[in-house]
This record gives structure tokens, C-alpha cells and sequence, in this order.
């Protein structure tokens, strides 16, 4: 079965774990180059030439292994330091600087063409917070330069500091501190400070969103423009909404991985998994107070139809009360600001996939907005998994149909902004 041939949630549905595991090798040797032999018109398929990048990587990653081995430095720390090193590649389009706004580093993307009016500036949080390899701005260049030319505006990247080295909420404070410098600067780069535009995926969007709340009261500030939430985490107060029920085992982010990531970010010990699974973590007085915010009542039944089932009421642990305390900071979980903060965000661009464990939080995320009279554009990507969207911009085997449709939703909201 070519899975070319076939879309990502059929890939899924139908076929066997070893099925999934055996169909995506035959997508990925169908772009290997192939010769016809020297006997007939049998074909041999071989791997393309080693280049000197690939060389170099390989080099690297046996580096990286060693250091980790002998207990110097950590695998990941060590790929990241070499990758850190890496600059931006020429762009003959753009205009691609590192600065930093303050104490942090940022990447910008600016058009090289002249504009007679100040342009629309973008303020992209990539995702994975540092818990994943490849969650830095350097892996978020096409990314950005993409978003940079098909707009016109200027991308602000921004390098936060990435866990485990530095502790939640380290990241979190250093994309307030870079948004509050961007509006106080904007027109330092050529930017309109009324049409700031924070955008973030995964992680990245649980970021934006938490910044866009701390700036919503601010009085010294510009406002934002809009808010671009691609994905994200908002909440762990229930882990068994109908998504995670649903999506529980499909790539990329299984609900057990969601919950293991979200707690080495903040730096909790995960023998405590099975209790938040439960909701154990949660208190008598906290379920009163957030069941008006998160609840599966919420959910439309449409979003239920693949299969849901109520989960069973577990008595709260006072020994969890403590441990699940950051866990309802709205940083960590945006859904769960007060209703005046909600109030004031900016208009909001909201994508959702199908197939991701984080699609409810997202439902649930635009009717406290809509309930409180904040415009949404909402997508929701009937076929699309966690990390289409960003999978999109690297094309080839990495590329599917509901990603492209996300990119040109995304791109389409910008440019009204």
C-alpha cells in the first residue's frame, strides 16, 4: 500500500502498527534515486551520494554520543551547542540578522524590497520548549522565511531558553521580555507597532498564548494585533477529553508522551502519571471552579463520534495538591486565566487537527474566547495530525495535504492583518 497514495488519517486508520511502520519506509524509498540495471528492465534502488553535510552530521551526532556516554555532556545539550553555531543561510530575498532583544536572542527576517509604509511584524515562539532536538530558531528557518516573504513582514524567531538547562518558566519570560521590546522597537525595524502579529506551534503556541495574556492589561504597550495558535497545549486539568481518548496512540504526540514532556518542563517527577490520568491531582474546590472552563460537555458531539466514553470520578490526593500546583498557572495553562483577562486578548487565528491529542483543548480554548465576543478564524485540519503544519515547510516525504492547507490558512489570516 503506497502511502503517497492515501492520506495521513487512512494511513492511520487502517493499517497496523507494523502495517504503519512498513508503509512509511516504502514512502520514504520511494525518494530514493533508483538505476535501471545492466540485465532487463530490473531496477536497483540506491541511496543517494553521501555529501559533506551529511558527513559532517553523522560526525557530530557519533561526537554528541560519546560526550553523553562518558557523562561530560548530554547528547541533546551537546547537538545543540554544534547546531547553535550553525548561521543562517544566504537568502538573496531577505535580509537575516541575530540580535538580542535584551538578554535574548532573536532572529530576524525582513524583506530586502522597499515598502512605502511600515510593514506588518510577526513574532514566532517555535514549539518543543527544548525537551525535543530539534526545537530551536535554527530549525525554524524555513519556517520563518516562508511566513517573511509570502506576507511581507518582518519575523522576529525567538531563541528562548530552552529546558532542561534552564527551568520552566525561564522560557516563558524570555518571550514576554522579547515581545515587550519588538512593540517598544517596532518601527526601529521598520514595523508597524499596531499590526505585531505573536504566532507559535505546539509548545510555541502555549507560549504565545500565555504572552499575549500577560500583555492584554498593559497600558505602556501597543496592542497586539492577533494571536496565531497552531496547535497548542492549553490545559491539564483533563487528560481524558475526547481527543485524548481518540488520538492516544497516533504520531506524532501520544497522550503518555504529552504528559511525560509537559512534566520534564516543569520539572516534576513522572511517577506521578497515572494520578493525573485520573485527575487525582485535581482538587474538590479547583474541579468546582474550572469545570466551567474544561469539561467534555463542551466538546460538540461531532468531535465525539469516533469514540468517547465518560472516565471515571478518582477522590483527589492532597499529596498531589502541591505537585499540580504550576500545572493550573495559566503560563503553563492558558485556558485557565480569569475571565478578565480573556476579556482583553486580540483577535485569534486558532488551528486544530483531527488526529491530535491536543484538539480539544483547542475547542474548549475557542469558546472561552468566543464567550467573551474575541473574533476567532478557526481552522481545524480534518486530516492533519500534531505537526503538520510545521512537517509543511520541509515539502518532499514530510509533506502532507492538511499541513499545505494549514500554511495557507495561516498565510491567508496574515495578510488581512
Amino acid at each position: 500500500m503506497a502511502v503517497g497514495q492515501i492520506t495521513y488519517v487512512k494511513f492511520f486508520q487502517e493499517l497496523t502498527i507494523h502495517e504503519v511502520k512498513t508503509a512509511w519506509k516504502s514512502k520514504v524509498y520511494k525518494y530514493i534515486q533508483c538505476s535501471t540495471g545492466t540485465k532487463g528492465n530490473t531496477k536497483r534502488c540506491v541511496r543517494p551520494p553521501r555529501t559533506p553535510f551529511s558527513i559532517f552530521k553523522t560526525k557530530m551526532i557519533s561526537i554528541a554520543t560519546f560526550l553523553d556516554k562518558v557523562g561530560i555532556a548530554s547528547e541533546v545539550h551537546v547537538l545543540r551547542v554544534i547546531m547553535d553555531t550553525i548561521p543562517p543561510l544566504k537568502d538573496k530575498r531577505l535580509l537575516i540578522k541575530d540580535l538580542r532583544f535584551e538578554r535574548v536572542k532573536v532572529r530576524i527576517y525582513q524583506p530586502k524590497t522597499s515598502n512605502n509604509s511600515q510593514r506588518r511584524g510577526i513574532l514566532y515562539l517555535h514549539g518543543g520548549v527544548g525537551r525535543e532536538l530539534f526545537c530551536f530558531i535554527g530549525a525554524y528557518e524555513r519556517t520563518c522565511r516562508y511566513l517573511c516573504r509570502k506576507t511581507n513582514s518582518v519575523v522576529v524567531s525567538v531563541g528562548y531558553r530552552l529546558a532542561p538547562e534552564h527551568p520552566f518558566p525561564a522560557q516563558f519570560e524570555d518571550c514576554l521580555t522579547a515581545a515587550i521590546h519588538f512593540l517598544r522597537t517596532a518601527q526601529d525595524h521598520g514595523v508597524d507597532p499596531s499590526r505585531v502579529v505573536i504566532c507559535g506551534d505546539s509548545s510555541g503556541g502555549t507560549l504565545a498564548a500565555a504572552v499575549a495574556q500577560a500583555l492584554a492589561n498593559r497600558r505602556d504597550l501597543p496592542k497586539l494585533r492577533a494571536q496565531i495558535l497552531i496547535y497548542p497545549f492549553l490545559q491539564c486539568v483533563d487528560l481524558n477529553l475526547p481527543s485524548y481518548q481518540q488520538n492516544k496512540r497516533v504520531p506524532i504526540l501520544l497522550k503518555e508522551r504529552t504528559l511525560i514532556l509537559g512534566l520534564k518542563y516543569i520539572n516534576k517527577d513522572l511517577k506521578y502519571i497515572e494520578e493525573i490520568f485520573k485527575g487525582s491531582h485535581v482538587s474538590e474546590d479547583q474541579r468546582l471552579k474550572y469545570q466551567k472552563w474544561v469539561s467534555p460537555d463542551y466538546i460538540p458531539h461531532e468531535f465525539k463520534i469516533r469514540g468517547y466514553r465518560p472516565s471515571p470520578k478518582y477522590l483527589p490526593l492532597k499529596e498531589m495538591y502541591e505537585v499540580a500546583e504550576s500545572m493550573f498557572d495559566p503560563v503553563f495553562s492558558p485556558l485557565l486565566a480569569e475571565d478578565n483577562v480573556i476579556a482583553q486578548l486580540p483577535e485569534t487565528f486558532l488551528l486544530t487537527c483531527e488526529f491530535d491529542v491536543l484538539r480539544d483543548d483547542g475547542l474548549l480554548y475557542k469558546k472561552r474566547l468566543e464567550d467573551h465576543g474575541i473574533k476567532v478564524t478557526w481552522c481545524h485540519l480534518q486530516e492533519g495530525f500534531h505537526g503538520t503544519v510545521f512537517l509543511a515547510f520541509f515539502g518532499g516525504i514530510l509533506r502532507f495535504r492538511s499541513g499545505t492547507k494549514g500554511v495557507e490558512k495561516i498565510v491567508n489570516f496574515l495578510r488581512l492583518m
